[in-house]
């Protein structure tokens, strides 16, 4: 696994991954693809130190951010996948930084973006998360959105 780096390869399909049930499904739906398609999966998580108003406690960053980011990721992937990484090849990636700039920044030598349509940030409750709007709007391949079924509570 990579760590602060994007291992991206040109053709791979990326995938963004932060632990939420939608991300989930977009691995999900991006495995497959790539199963498919013979091409890499880059799965990717960002993080960022949080911002604070006012006074932060003293160990405020003592926390490791970017350990506990690829723990979730990690998890994430067993899970989604289980035994599947030796059908396809799977890289994972922890990079610094806001996930929807990360996300397009990995787009650039992709093949394809996935991600998926809400995940654990601010605007949760959004028929389309932030994140995966600005992916839309900013990547420079073409980007899937997954979006979750009922039962996640997600979906029409």
């Amino acid at each position: 696994m990579t760590r602060d780096s994007m291992d991206a390869r040109a053709g791979d399909i990326v995938v963004g991954v932060d632990g939420s049930p939608s991300a989930r499904q977009a691995l999900r739906w991006a495995a497959q693809q790539a199963r498919l398609t013979g091409a890499r999966l880059q799965a990717v998580t960002a993080w960022q130190i949080p911002a604070y108003y006012g006074w932060a406690p003293v160990d405020a960053y003592d926390e490791d951010l970017a350990g506990v980011a690829g723990k979730v990721l990690t998890a994430a992937v067993q899970e989604v996948l289980g035994d599947e990484p030796a059908a396809i090849e799977v890289a994972e990636s922890v990079v610094a930084g806001h996930p929807a700039q990360v996300l397009t920044d990995a787009s650039t030598r992709a093949a394809l973006l996935v991600v998926g349509s809400r995940g654990h940030g601010a605007f949760a409750g959004a028929l389309l998360g932030s994140v995966s709007h600005q992916c839309v709007q900013h990547a420079h391949c073409p980007v899937v959105v997954v979006r979750g079924n009922r039962e996640q509570g997600f979906g029409p």
